[in-house]
C-alpha cells in the first residue's frame, strides 16, 4: 500500500474521536520534536479485519510524518484478556494459542503498515518478568473505585454478573506499557479510552510526565455494530478481492461517508460532498458504494484486481450471470450429500452445523435452484454447479 504523508492537523482530526488532554497541545509537541507513540494489539485471533485497519492506518500516518512509532504486540496482556465490551469473562489463552495467532498477523498488517518505519515490541518481555513487589507497587497507584468506573463493569454489577480480579487489573497492566516504553502518546479505538487513560495516569505517577491519548472512531460492521470477529460482521484483510468488493457493496447506505473517512485517502472535501449528495438524494448510493468498494479493494489488492472484482460483482450479483471461469471444481468418486460436499469435500464451511444452517436458510443453490435439504444427493455424472451465498461458486465432477 502506498503511503502519502498527511499534515499534523489531518492526522489529529480525520477519523479521530478525541485527543486528550487536547489536540492543540499534541500538535504543538509534534511541531517541536519527534514524539514516541504506540498502538497495542492483543492477538486474540489470527485474522485482522477492516476495523483493525483504522488504527493501523492512523499509526502509519504518524510514521509517515517521521515520528518514532511502535506496534506493541500484547503477548503478555492477552493472557488475561481485555474485558472491553464484554459482559462475560474472556477465556484465557495458552502460550501455544498466542504463538499460533502470531503466525499470520504480520503478513496481514503489512497490507497497511510499512514495517521499515515501525518498531515491533512485545509486552510479555516486561510483564512476564514483573516481581511481586513490583506488582504490589503497580496496584498501589490506583483505587478499586477508579477501576470499577468502566462501563462494562458497571453493567455486570447491575446484572449480578461476576468481575474477576484478573480482569480488574487488566487496565493497569496495559497502562504499565506506557511507563516501560516512556511514550508521549498512545493511540487506539475509542473503546480503549479507559485503558489508555489509566496508562496516562501511570505515566504521570511513575514517570512524572504527561502522555497524550488519541482515540479513533470505530468502524461499523454490516449489522450496525462495531466491526468484530465475535459478531461475524467483519470484512477480513485477507478476503478474496471478489468477496471484499461484494461485502463492501452490502453495507448500509448511511455508513458510506464513514467508510470513506476511516478507510481511504479520498479528500475530506470530497467526503463532505458525498454526505450532502446522500442527504439530498442527488446520487445513487449504489454508485458511491461501487467507488468505495473499488477504492478499498484496490488498496489491498491492486487496481487491476479491483477492476476484475468490480466486473465480477456486476456479472454475478447485478446481472446474475455466472461466468464458467469463476467455478472452483472438486472431484470425487461418489455421489455426496449437499451437506458433505459443502463441509467436507469443498471445505466451504468449517463444520457440518455451519453447512446445515446455510442450506436450511436457503443460501445454497444447485444448478440455479435453491435446495433446503442437507441430505440432497449431488449426482457426479451430471457435474452439478453449486452456489453458496452470493459469491461462492463450486463445481463437482467425477475423478
Amino acid at each position: 500500500m502506498n503511503h502519502t504523508p498527511h499534515t499534523i492537523d489531518e492526522v489529529l482530526s480525520r477519523g479521530v474521536e478525541q485527543v486528550l488532554p487536547s489536540a492543540h497541545g499534541l500538535a504543538t509537541l509534534m511541531g517541536k520534536k519527534k514524539i514516541t507513540l504506540y498502538l497495542g494489539i492483543d492477538p486474540t485471533g489470527n485474522q485482522l479485519h477492516l476495523g483493525h485497519s483504522v488504527v493501523l492506518r492512523k499509526l502509519q500516518q504518524f510514521a509517515d510524518l517521521g515520528h518514532n512509532v511502535i506496534l506493541l504486540i500484547g503477548n503478555g496482556t492477552v493472557k488475561i484478556g481485555d474485558p472491553t465490551g464484554k459482559d462475560k469473562t474472556r477465556p484465557m489463552l495458552t502460550e501455544e494459542q498466542i504463538e499460533e495467532h502470531f503466525k499470520t498477523w504480520k503478513a496481514q498488517a503489512s497490507k497497511v503498515l510499512n514495517f521499515d518505519t515501525i518498531e515491533i515490541r512485545r509486552n510479555g518481555d516486561w510483564l512476564d518478568k514483573l516481581t511481586f513487589p513490583q506488582i504490589v507497587k503497580l496496584l498501589a497507584t490506583t483505587t478499586v473505585q477508579q477501576l470499577l468506573e468502566r462501563d462494562m463493569f458497571q453493567e455486570r454489577i447491575k446484572k449480578g454478573l461476576p468481575i474477576f480480579t484478573h480482569e480488574l487489573i487488566y487496565p493497569l497492566l496495559q497502562g504499565y506499557d506506557s511507563v516501560v516504553m516512556d511514550v508521549d502518546l498512545e493511540i487506539g479505538g475509542n473503546d480503549q479510552t479507559f485503558n489508555m487513560l489509566v496508562g496516562r495516569h501511570l505515566q504521570e505517577v511513575m514517570n512524572h510526565r504527561d502522555k497524550f491519548v488519541l482515540s479513533c472512531k470505530l468502524l461499523v460492521g454490516s449489522d450496525g455494530n462495531k466491526m468484530g470477529k465475535s459478531l461475524g460482521n467483519f470484512i477480513s484483510l485477507t478476503e478474496t478481492p471478489e468477496n471484499m468488493f461484494g461485502k463492501l457493496m452490502s453495507i448500509v447506505d448511511a455508513v458510506i461517508p464513514e467508510y470513506f473517512e476511516l478507510l481511504t485517502d479520498v479528500p475530506s472535501a470530497e467526503i463532505v460532498t458525498i454526505r450532502k449528495q446522500l442527504a439530498d438524494g442527488s446520487v445513487n448510493p449504489m454508485e458511491l458504494k461501487k467507488k468505495l468498494a473499488f477504492t478499498i479493494t484496490a488498496m489491498f489488492n491492486g487496481e487491476a484486481t479491483a477492476k476484475h472484482a468490480h466486473e465480477f460483482f456486476e456479472k454475478t450479483v447485478q446481472n446474475k450471470e455466472v461466468p464458467e471461469d469463476v467455478y472452483t471444481v472438486f472431484q470425487t468418486d461418489n455421489d455426496p450429500t449437499l451437506l458433505e460436499f459443502i463441509s467436507v469435500i469443498s471445505g466451504m464451511c468449517k463444520s457440518n452445523s455451519d453447512a446445515r444452517r446455510l442450506i436450511e436458510q436457503g443460501a445454497v443453490e444447485v444448478d440455479g435452484k435453491k435446495v433446503y435439504d442437507p441430505k440432497y444427493i449431488l449426482r457426479v455424472v451430471k457435474q452439478p454447479k453449486i452456489k453458496v451465498g452470493k459469491r461462492n461458486f463450486l463445481g463437482l465432477k467425477a475423478k
